[in-house]
């Protein structure tokens, strides 16, 4: 039983049961649910197979929202406006930045949400890049077989815990050299429904700046870029442009690319491409200007 259903009567609780496992069964978020009063991580079922958990996420089309681990299916993430709503404008800065390439044998593939699992886990990030990759040898593939896993992987927590997607990167995406290259992970405090979010904040890790073979790289940069910072009282932001920045090298865009592939140079993409965190603000606001 979940935290919040403490003290709720049983045939209230059965209720509740019913419709959230109508998630599970049926692909439906159902509202009677009352997802906005449950406690995450919130375990949606157990005894589940590893192929059954890639089944239903493929069936209902779930992405980023369910991860599996210990045969359990965990729910982290709620589907919500915010989190949807700020994947997609990270997506848009990222690919506005490779257009030069499109259309050549350097593009870079935005691979989405696609699904992975390795450590007895099953994630799907909320989405992912890479440039044309070679088959790597199984079963060290981001599909437990030969898929090459992406270069550079987006995360966005809202209902999440920022100790859970942080925990997420250093054990998961960058545990050694032989996954992720580059994660960016963007954290927006919650707030009610009707409300539009003023905390924001991203942070960029580079498997290149692993200080040991052993230990997870620390975050090489860490910025607030909402309108309002954490500190209490908040102070309000002035964010322009040019002034919360991600830079992510070629070299780590197109690690391990295919070979053959042009590694493009400058002036065709800069080197490194800049990511400004200012474009992701505002293309998120305007989704809030009625």
């Amino acid at each position: 039983m979940a935290d919040a259903d403490a003290g709720v009567a049983p045939n209230q609780t059965l209720v509740l049961n019913y419709y959230r496992n109508l998630w599970w069964k049926s692909g439906e978020f159902s509202s009677k649910a009352k997802w906005e009063e449950v406690t995450l991580p919130y375990v949606l079922v157990d005894n589940v197979s590893l192929r059954e958990y890639e089944l239903r996420t493929d069936k209902f089309n779930i992405r980023g929202v369910w991860e599996w681990k210990n045969n359990k299916v965990m729910i982290y993430e709620l589907p919500s406006k915010p989190h949807e709503t700020c994947i997609y404008a990270i997506n848009k800065v990222i690919s506005r930045a490779c257009t030069a390439v499109d259309y050549t044998n350097s593009r870079i593939l935005n691979l989405g949400a696609t699904r992975t699992h390795a450590d007895d886990s099953g994630k799907e990030a909320d989405s992912c890049f890479r440039p044309m990759k070679a088959r790597v040898p199984a079963p060290t593939g981001s599909d437990g077989e030969s898929e090459p896993w992406p270069n550079v992987v987006v995360e966005v927590a809202y209902t999440e815990s920022t100790d859970h997607v942080l925990e997420k990167v250093k054990e998961y995406w960058l545990p050694d050299l032989s996954r992720v290259h580059d994660v960016i992970v963007v954290k927006i405090d919650p707030v009610p429904d009707g409300e539009i979010p003023l905390r924001m904040q991203a942070w960029h890790f580079c498997v290149n700046d692993r200080r040991t073979r052993s230990a997870p790289p620390e975050a090489r940069t860490h910025f607030e870029f909402g309108t309002y910072d954490g500190n209490n009282p908040p102070n309000q932001l002035n964010i322009v442009p040019g002034m919360c920045l991600i830079n992510i090298d070629l070299n780590c865009l197109y690690h391990e690319a295919y070979p053959g592939t042009q590694i493009p140079t400058p002036p065709t993409l800069p080197d490194p491409i800049v990511l400004d965190f200012y474009q992701v603000l505002d293309e998120f606001l305007c989704a809030y200007r009625v």
